[in-house]
């Protein structure tokens, strides 16, 4: 009971003492007076690494920006590097020798805090600072960028300037001791009721961003959609615009682009042409047998890459070949047109040859009452007159 009663004024008076501005610059000069050496050495030490970090800080910026012309992301890492702040090397190097020349539990906190605070300031200021260089990259028609992303940027800086600092200001508020989970909890199911409100725009605006990105198909990039073959004439923020070949404009949501199968002749280098080939079944064995080689001199005679040709088959009334070809280029009018000069030249050739094209016939027998084959038409005698029909 003696201790307690005489602990409690010394505490009393510890807190009086912290109250009053006098005494605290007081004890302030008492902890420099018995702490002077440490503290020189703590600040000769600080002021180093300060100096060592600015050091590091203007190497990694020439560094990264003497690679920014090969490599532009190199340039963005040089813009991050250089918003790097003096506060927060400062606050760095102080923090590092802070517990050195044992300071008062008031300055430690202090510190503590302002570097807490700033830190998180500053991988805030990073990361927003690399995320919106990659996107201007992005949208950089230098750099084959997207229209639409460039359009989207004001947006996208600020989704991403607020998410980032949002995120920083849990992390400081989670650090100083504030309990931040019914905070986190409340923007959790704001964010879900905001989320399926708004359903089928954030889809879109994703399926945008999706295609942006992953770039699937650019503007300009003849797609087949469906049904449909078209151009992309423009990607919006929840639509793409669609040019028909016959010349509609269609007008569809990116997120149900997305989720159909998409062939794009963009990256298109060649085209395999078919031909499906029927002769008469009065085609002699060893004509019939040479056709795969005059087929294949004739693709060849006109820049085409033979695949391969041959019997596939007995038809109704023809004997079937094919030929399988490729044409390596990616204009279509070009590959339109070999394959127009092939298939004159097949024709040409076959008919030098004299090898005649099937087509459906049907020849009919006509059979006597004992089964013999007789002719399909009445034998007439030249000497007898051909009665004339009843009136």
């Amino acid at each position: 009971m003696m201790l307690t009663s005489q602990t409690s004024p010394m505490t009393s008076s510890s807190a009086h003492h912290l109250r009053n501005p006098l005494e605290l610059f007081e004890h302030a000069a008492d902890w420099i007076s018995a702490n002077w050496i440490e503290i020189l050495v703590a600040a000769g030490a600080g002021m180093m690494i300060y100096l060592a970090l600015g050091l590091l800080k203007t190497v990694l910026q020439r560094l990264f920006a003497r690679s920014a012309g090969t490599a532009p992301v190199m340039g963005v890492l040089a813009g991050a590097v250089e918003r790097t702040g003096h506060l927060f090397m400062m606050l760095v190097a102080a923090r590092l020798v802070l517990g050195y020349a044992d300071p008062p539990a008031l300055l430690f906190r202090t510190i503590s805090f302002l570097f807490i605070v700033i830190s998180a300031l500053q991988v805030a200021i990073w990361l927003r600072t690399i995320a919106l260089g990659l996107i201007q990259l992005r949208s950089d028609p230098r750099q084959g960028g997207s229209e639409t992303l460039a359009n989207a940027s004001g947006l996208i800086k600020v989704l991403v300037s607020v998410a980032i600092f949002a995120v920083a200001a849990v992390v400081v508020l989670d650090n100083l001791g504030v309990n931040v989970t019914a905070l986190v909890a409340g923007l959790g199911i704001g964010g879900i009721a905001i989320g399926l409100a708004a359903q089928g725009i954030f889809s879109d605006l994703f399926a945008s961003l999706s295609i942006i990105f992953d770039q699937p198909f650019k503007v300009g990039d003849p797609i087949n959609f469906g049904t449909q073959t078209a151009t992309v004439e423009r990607i919006g923020l929840k639509s793409t615009r669609l040019r028909t070949v016959t010349g509609e404009r269609m007008i569809v949501s990116n997120a149900q682009l997305l989720n159909k199968d998409i062939l794009s002749y963009a990256a298109l280098d060649h085209r395999r042409i078919k031909f499906a080939i029927g002769v008469i079944y009065q085609t002699p064995p060893q004509v019939a047998a040479a056709l795969p080689a005059l087929l294949r001199d004739i693709v060849e005679s006109h820049d085409g890459r033979f695949v391969r040709a041959g019997f596939i088959g007995f038809g109704a009334s023809s004997l079937d070949f094919e030929v399988e070809f490729d044409v390596y280029s990616p204009d279509w009018d070009h590959i339109y047109q070999i394959r127009h000069a092939v298939g004159l030249d097949i024709l040409t050739r076959f008919n030098e040859q004299g090898i005649e094209f099937a087509y459906p016939t049907q020849t009919t027998f006509t059979a006597a009452p004992d089964g013999r084959m007789i002719m399909p038409y009445a034998d007439v005698a030249p000497n007898k007159a051909r009665k004339a029909p009843p009136a």
